[in-house]
């Protein structure tokens, strides 16, 4: 894992996939790392709490089963409000052997897009790789053209960000070769992206979008397909890390699936109790209202209307 770090963490309240407001609790943090083993649930944090913490908070412990949102424990109450299978692709495979986890329905499926986003382009689809500190800033312009308008920013507050810190930081990334970033184009038209930093031989799949004017165009899927190929290539790579969350994508493309969680030990005060039971409960009436808004076939239409507003 790696070492604590002492964070002021958010707690989001929450309706369905709109954040209403935040309230943070100071905590000390850390995250496992991907391919690390099971651990029991009832192991405690490892550190003693420092000055000013009111606890501990470690992303994707992995489990090794679901453990219940709330309880108490000793002097702390631990809060488990997201546990998730965390998908990845083991990247030691070669791509023969990757390519054989699918079903030859799946591999035609994919290969049929593929192939047809080429005759859509002309015959060859435009794509390029971007990994050295001089095409960073290309790279950065020719995203935000699409994080702009894909839903990713719209909806979810998760696209791209253009600081100049931020590409700066991807310039330094590219300089010790620990970064990769694809966009795929229609022409000269950038129409989707993916951008993943490496940590120890693992890249992250951190932001990705497409616009969705493409979206019969599965681009997303060609993109995601063409960069594989390329990684499996090019070797010397442990994993390719779908991070946290759940969606059909990553399950498609993940050989490996492992239970895991984010998980709060936090002092059991008053105040802490206030704030991760208050925000358990949001969590609930949150996603009892994004599966009535599902059955009622509204939340994808108020989606569609926010992506292209």
């Amino acid at each position: 894992m790696t070492p604590w770090e002492l964070r002021h963490v958010p707690f989001k309240y929450q309706l369905s996939d709109w954040t209403l407001f935040s309230c943070a609790l100071p905590l000390q943090c850390r995250s496992a790392t991907l391919l690390g083993a099971p651990i029991p649930a009832s192991l405690p944090p490892d550190a003693e709490r420092l000055p000013g913490s009111e606890g501990f908070m470690i992303r994707a412990l992995p489990l090794e089963e679901r453990l219940p949102p709330l309880t108490r424990t000793g002097d702390y109450l631990r809060y488990v409000p997201l546990q998730y299978e965390h998908c990845y692709i083991d990247l030691t495979l070669g791509f023969e052997r990757y390519q054989e986890k699918f079903s030859s329905k799946t591999r035609s499926t994919i290969k049929r897009k593929i192939r047809k986003y080429a005759e859509h382009c002309g015959g060859e689809i435009p794509w390029k790789i971007y990994r050295e500190p001089a095409q960073m800033r290309e790279f950065f312009r020719l995203a935000r053209e699409v994080s702009a308008v894909s839903y990713q920013e719209r909806l979810l507050d998760a696209g791209l960000p253009d600081s100049e810190d931020y590409i700066r930081e991807a310039e330094a990334r590219a300089a010790n070769g620990t970064v990769r970033a694809y966009i795929l184009f229609d022409g000269d038209r950038p129409v989707s992206y993916l951008y993943c930093p490496i940590e120890n031989d693992v890249l992250i799949y951190a932001y990705l979008g497409y616009d969705p004017g493409y979206m019969k165009h599965s681009v997303g899927t060609v993109l995601q397909w063409l960069a594989l190929e390329s990684l499996f290539a090019e070797g010397g790579f442990k994993a390719f890390d779908f991070t946290e969350g759940q969606s059909d994508h990553k399950r498609l493309f993940s050989t490996h699936q492992m239970l895991r969680a984010h998980v709060f030990m936090v002092r059991a005060s008053l105040r802490n109790a206030a704030v991760v039971r208050s925000h358990h409960l949001m969590n609930r009436f949150s996603n009892w209202l994004g599966n009535t808004l599902d059955k009622l076939g509204l939340k994808a239409r108020i989606k569609r209307l926010i992506r292209f507003k």
